[in-house]
């Protein structure tokens, strides 16, 4: 058992509910393990490498708690915490350097899971305007930025049900976000399947999002206000629920595909899988979440207590994951020894 436990963040840039989300799961994290009997560190990561090392030997920190989303606001560096302390070789939570560099890129995710026969839905990549053809695509699509999580840059207007509206808009989206993905937009339910465990991810209850309290004139999408926006109607109308009414075959459906999807993407120690069902019941996988938020509000909090899990049982399960990992392996005994202690030595000796 460490006698230490650093937790590491990325510092937010801005006092957006989303950038400060964060320091939440810090303090939620850190009051936990502290309940749990580990002594606890809290150290930022940010491109100030030579600091974050010295902080991380200083400190004494003998395993890390990894909260990092993003470094300096950069989605696309969010998988470097994890790559510098593998180098180190200092034990962590959650999912390895290469499972967050491939699950942040939405397109790069997509590829992968297709490989296997996962569906998603069919979409372009797009990093300039003048390269747009939305002819292999169905109308209405939804914009999204590549790299980006929590549901930035992502709302009712990023919904679009004419190439020729797409046209006029696209260079702003661009502009603020960089390459985005057009992606067909799949009318129905939508499932969010959080996983846990080690050596494989096991499923927690499976959540929906409850659209039917939303307005007709709006898309049936989580955005950035349904996520971060107590002012809006969005935030109040999108209910987490868990059903009851999922038939055996359909939960099982669901859940073996983000099963597979969390091992195609090499996701460790807990993650969640997004998905939607049109109304053939085909599902599609939107994107993955390796090391998804655990502010005590998040959606794998919620479905951890679904399971009978406390918050702190929470935390416990994900650091006993690490420690299985580090554990000791049995060493191999060489062949003498395996001679002596076989029924058929007395053949040999």
């Amino acid at each position: 058992m460490p006698d230490i436990i650093g937790i590491i963040f990325n510092t937010p840039q801005s006092a957006s509910t989303d950038s400060m989300d964060v320091l939440t799961q810090v303090d939620a994290v850190e009051r936990s393990l502290n309940i749990l009997g580990y002594r606890t560190v809290i150290i930022p990561f940010t491109k100030d490498l030579p600091l974050f090392i010295d902080r991380l030997k200083r400190e004494s920190v003998q395993m890390v708690f990894n909260l990092c989303e993003t470094v300096d606001e950069d989605a696309t560096l969010c998988g470097h915490p994890a790559a510098v302390l593998e180098l180190l070789g200092v034990p962590f939570t959650g999912s390895p350097s290469i499972s967050l560099m491939i699950s942040t890129d939405k397109m790069m995710t997509k590829q992968v899971v297709q490989s296997s026969g996962i569906m998603t839905p069919e979409s372009v990549l797009l990093n300039n305007p003048m390269d747009l053809n939305s002819d292999i695509l169905k109308f209405p699509v939804i914009v999204k930025p590549q790299f980006e999580d929590a549901s930035i840059g992502i709302d009712q207007s990023s919904v679009f049900t004419n190439p020729q509206d797409l046209k006029q808009r696209i260079h702003d989206f661009i502009v603020r976000f960089g390459s985005v993905i057009i992606e067909e937009y799949i009318d129905g339910r939508e499932f969010n399947v959080s996983l846990m465990g080690y050596p494989s991810l096991a499923p927690l209850p499976l959540a929906e999002i409850d659209f039917r309290q939303l307005p007709e004139n709006l898309y049936r999408i989580i955005g950035y206000r349904a996520k971060w926006d107590p002012t809006s109607l969005e935030y109040h109308n999108t209910r987490r629920i868990f059903p009851e009414n999922l038939s055996a075959q359909l939960q099982k459906k669901i859940e073996d595909t983000a099963s597979l999807c969390a091992r195609l993407l090499r996701i460790r120690d807990y993650g969640r899988i997004d998905m939607r069902m049109d109304h053939q019941e085909n599902v599609y996988v939107l994107e993955a979440n390796a090391n998804p938020c655990l502010s005590p509000d998040s959606g794998f909090a919620a479905a951890s207590k679904k399971s009978g899990l406390s918050y702190d049982q929470m935390v416990a399960k994900i650091i006993e994951s690490v420690q299985h990992r580090f554990s000791p392996k049995p060493t191999c005994p060489d062949s003498k020894t395996l001679l002596k202690e076989s029924p058929l030595k007395n053949h040999f000796l």
